[in-house]
């Protein structure tokens, strides 16, 4: 009679415990469909007064209700990518630091630093961006690197800067690098420790050096795990607000020099979004949708870019 009691009993308890995890997922799928539904009939308006051309207008004026998103999307890809060229190589080198090369005694240390780097809120990291970093910044090298390519090709637009107050995009992609780091590194570590040591060992036996350890056993091992940890420290870029806020000017404009201000998404809709009515509020509803499809956009790329590297 115990038998079949505990098998009814355990019956019972799968049944609940499928329920409760079926419930839990459906949970976050009703969630999100609310926040894109709230989104694109946020927006809905904005995109049908001003069509193809919300996207592909650089206006944004308040008093005539002329709104364009393409400063934004261009200032939200643009930093992105700069966190992405200046984070990425760091990250991996920390990785590699700390499960080959660190000593045993500092790897504690330096690991427990870098996820205390991942703690700090955004708006520290914006407020030492806007005080101490940019003042820098421009003390040492938006102004000497002006003079050096000032009236040069191509780097006399890129790297000029007509008034160099140390914000820009450049400063933003900076921060934004700063802050991805500490996801980026933490994530490739811990896939880098999974690997078996006997590959390790085997690689050194035969007389691999360090980087032929690191480009031919490991990197291939752990390669769809990092191109992982690279897209999310890629969505926490496209999405961060208040640091970039901070840094990046708020300047309606597109500008080819680096150094220059612009403005985010994220940015953007974090200084008009308190104050905004009407068809403004409508337009901002819109970018939001837009930063869903850039994000989504970045996901699909994810997943291709993983089945790929699965396939070799």
């Amino acid at each position: 009679m115990d038998r079949p009691s505990r098998r009814s009993n355990q019956s019972g308890f799968d049944k609940i415990f499928r329920l409760a995890s079926l419930g839990s997922a459906l949970l976050v799928l009703i969630v999100l469909a609310g926040i894109i539904g709230s989104m694109i009939h946020g927006g809905l308006p904005a995109l049908i007064e001003f069509g193809p051309s919300f996207i592909t207008s650089s206006v944004w004026d308040v008093q005539r209700d002329q709104y364009g998103a393409l400063v934004a999307i261009i200032g939200t890809l643009t930093t992105a990518v700069i966190a992405l060229v200046i984070g990425v190589p760091i990250s991996i080198g920390i990785a590699i630091f700390l499960t080959q090369l660190c000593p045993a005694w500092l790897r504690r240390p330096v690991s427990t630093t870098i996820e205390l780097l991942a703690a700090v809120p955004s708006i520290i990291y914006g407020m030492w961006g806007l005080f101490v970093f940019a003042p820098l910044f421009a003390k040492f090298v938006q102004i000497p690197v002006s003079k050096i390519v000032e009236g040069l090709p191509v780097f006399g637009t890129i790297l000029y800067s007509r008034v160099p107050s140390g914000v820009g995009v450049l400063t933003a992609g900076i921060i934004l690098a700063i802050m991805i780091i500490p996801f980026i590194a933490s994530v490739t570590r811990d896939i880098l420790d999974q690997i078996p040591t006997i590959l390790r060992e085997s690689a050194y036996g035969i007389g691999c050096t360090t980087w032929e350890v690191v480009r031919h056993v490991l990197v291939p091992q752990a390669g769809v795990s990092i191109i992982g940890a690279v897209m999310l420290g890629l969505g926490r870029a496209l999405g961060e607000t208040m640091a970039v806020t901070f840094v990046i000017g708020n300047a309606n404009r597109l500008s080819a020099s680096l150094f220059d201000p612009g403005s985010t998404i994220a940015s953007r809709i974090a200084n008009e979004f308190n104050e905004a009515i009407g068809l403004q509020l409508n337009a901002l509803m819109a970018l939001g949708c837009i930063l869903f499809l850039v994000t989504f956009a970045v996901l699909v790329l994810a997943r291709l870019l993983v089945a790929r590297v699965k396939t070799r």
